[in-house]
């Protein structure tokens, strides 16, 4: 059975940073493009950042671009997401995402809140 579980949400000031992570069970990541998404309240969902298996290569939504950086460890199976210069338009829950075979496979959601 194929898992993800993010992790690493909170509550933190303007200009704070976190690291989420996507930890995967039943599922080598390595395989697979993984995506960053995120729901804030009211709104529909928003593609934050991905990194595909092929060469590694990412890509980031201009709202992130330049303070929001994706990555892959492949030792312990986890993607993160590291969210630098935070800003309260970024509060949302954030799911990790991947396409397993022609099933959407979706993370339970962390809660990341930026307010003063």
């Amino acid at each position: 059975q194929v898992q993800l579980v993010e992790s690493g949400g909170g509550l933190v000031q303007p200009g704070g940073s976190l690291r989420l992570s996507c930890a995967a069970s039943g599922i080598d990541l390595k395989y697979y493009a993984i995506a960053w998404f995120r729901q804030a309240p009211g709104k529909g969902p928003e593609g934050v950042s991905s990194i595909s298996s092929s060469d590694g290569s990412t890509a980031d939504a201009d709202s992130v671009k330049g303070r929001f950086t994706i990555s892959r460890d492949k030792a312990t199976n986890t993607v993160y997401l590291q969210m630098n210069s935070l800003k309260p338009e970024d509060t949302a829950v954030y799911y990790c995402y991947l396409l397993w075979g022609s099933v959407p496979t979706w993370g339970q959601g962390t809660q990341v809140t930026v307010s003063s």
